[in-house]
């Protein structure tokens, strides 16, 4: 009995080892040849050297991309924050039968190819330019729309597990106490939910950065490059080696928004056993 369990635990950690190698090794080769004199990742690595960071701040393109992507992924994921939060109380508050329509209708996007929705924004703007001629183009709006829609539908699968885990007895009483609904929402509700908001406008940030088949088909029209457009037209002519030092940047500040997110949750949930104790 001892050995099989003794196998079993090898295996288990073998597995999760090889896991992590295969999640983490080529982070770690682009963090470390970021640092690499040499063209190649894998190959000789050269000199120790901070050029590609220099070279970096002189690609204007590469920084234009790195522009464009932040602006549409930080407002793409303001307004999926503030619509997905919206929606997720809405429908918290329907019918079971209202609920659970809207809640299948609602992640319609997330099941469906992306190809096919990337293909639906493009139409439709064809379709609101030269059919009913209204003044409608592609631009950065038009991509921040459609990053807003792909990503709302996240925002609410984040949130609604949070709305069901609230007491419903809260609100009840603010405004049995004079607070009105709007008054109650800000005040009561919203607070309780500001943890699953932060993890939604997480997500969206991240997914709106990520995407390349819904911006790679919009983007085209409006001549605006993000990071994953720029690097797929620079596939054949050659990806700029300072991409390397752009990555490395991009993964450590999300290591250290991690870091700092789940240092400032731990001080919370103490705070509040030591409240309830």
């Amino acid at each position: 009995m001892k050995k099989s369990s003794a196998i079993s635990l090898a295996v288990k950690w073998f597995i999760l080892i090889v896991v992590l190698i295969a999640v983490y090794l080529p982070l770690i080769m682009i963090v470390a040849y970021s640092f690499s004199s040499s063209t190649s990742v894998g190959g000789d690595f050269g000199e120790f050297t901070t050029g590609l960071y220099t070279k970096l701040f002189k690609n204007a393109k590469l920084l234009t991309a790195l522009k464009n992507t932040l602006l549409i992924g930080f407002i793409s994921a303001l307004f999926a924050t503030l619509l997905g939060t919206t929606a997720a109380i809405g429908i918290h508050y329907m019918r079971r039968k209202a609920r659970a329509l809207t809640e299948a209708s609602s992640q319609i996007t997330i099941v469906n190819a992306e190809i096919v929705t990337a293909m639906g924004f493009f139409l439709l703007m064809i379709f609101l330019r030269d059919t009913l001629s209204l003044p409608a183009n592609f631009s950065m709006a038009y991509l921040i729309i459609a990053h807003t829609v792909i990503t709302t539908p996240y925002v609410i699968l984040t949130v609604s597990p949070r709305l069901k885990q609230l007491n419903p007895n809260l609100l009840e009483a603010s405004m049995d106490l004079g607070a009105g609904p709007m008054r109650s929402l800000i005040t009561v509700m919203l607070p309780q939910l500001a943890g699953a908001m932060i993890s939604g406008f997480a997500l969206a940030f991240t997914l709106s950065l990520d995407d390349f088949v819904i911006t790679n088909i919009n983007a085209k029209g409006a001549g605006i490059d993000t990071i994953s457009t720029f690097i797929y037209k620079n596939i054949r002519r050659g990806i700029p080696i300072e991409i390397r030092a752009l990555s490395t940047i991009i993964f450590a500040a999300v290591l250290i928004a991690l870091i700092v997110y789940n240092i400032v949750k731990n001080k919370k949930l103490k705070e509040q056993k030591k409240k309830v104790l």
